[in-house]
């Protein structure tokens, strides 16, 4: 929990960050993160209070190894189930629990970790004068770690939903927690979902 001295700014000019969300992360899935089902409902509810604000992320992974620069093609030959060659279409969509938001909320597609590294993103949250993301999703220690840093470094304020992120890794989860609340509490603020209703009125 938060120490009880901290503050929390009202949340202003915001949108819900969801990252990868995926039938290939849930139960059954090649990749599947045993806290998905845990934390879904209160990602659901978060994305159904603001649906015009939520933009979903997917990891799509390559056709085939040889797609991805550098260190990518070994891990895809390591993963070479997890290509579109041979991996279901249907594992890269969205959850069913989230898909129905869509529309009004957005889907955008990514290479690689960080949901920025579809440079559509950080153009689309300028154009939309976000300010700051609020961020949910799969996996705490992978890519919302990565889409955090990266959120950090273009200047945007960093809301992290505590309690509606997953992990395959109860130690990696924690030792994220513990940085964010003592290397980055200047950029990178933690809240629980009852919490994010107070500071971000819909």
């Amino acid at each position: 929990m938060r120490d009880s001295t901290s503050k929390v700014a009202d949340i202003t000019n915001a949108v819900h960050l969801c990252i990868d969300m995926q039938n290939i992360f849930a139960p059954g899935g090649l990749w599947a993160t045993p806290w998905m089902e845990r934390v879904l409902p209160t990602i659901a509810a978060i994305a159904s209070r603001y649906q015009a604000r939520t933009i979903f992320t997917r990891f799509i992974t390559p056709q085939g190894p040889e797609d991805r620069p550098g260190q990518w093609q070994s891990y895809f030959h390591r993963w070479r189930e997890a290509t579109r060659r041979h991996l279901p279409l249907s594992a890269l969509e969205l959850v069913p629990a989230l898909g129905r938001f869509v529309p009004p909320a957005v889907v955008i597609d990514k290479p690689a970790y960080s949901a920025f590294s579809n440079p559509g993103l950080a153009t689309l949250l300028v154009e939309k004068h976000v300010g700051a993301v609020v961020i949910t999703g799969a996996e705490t220690d992978v890519c919302v770690l990565s889409t955090v840093l990266s959120a950090v470094d273009l200047g945007f304020r960093v809301v992290i939903v505590e309690d509606a992120l997953c992990s395959s890794s109860d130690v990696g989860h924690d030792a994220l927690m513990t940085m964010y609340r003592t290397r980055f509490h200047g950029q990178v603020d933690l809240v629980t979902a009852e919490e994010l209703a107070e500071f971000w009125r819909a």
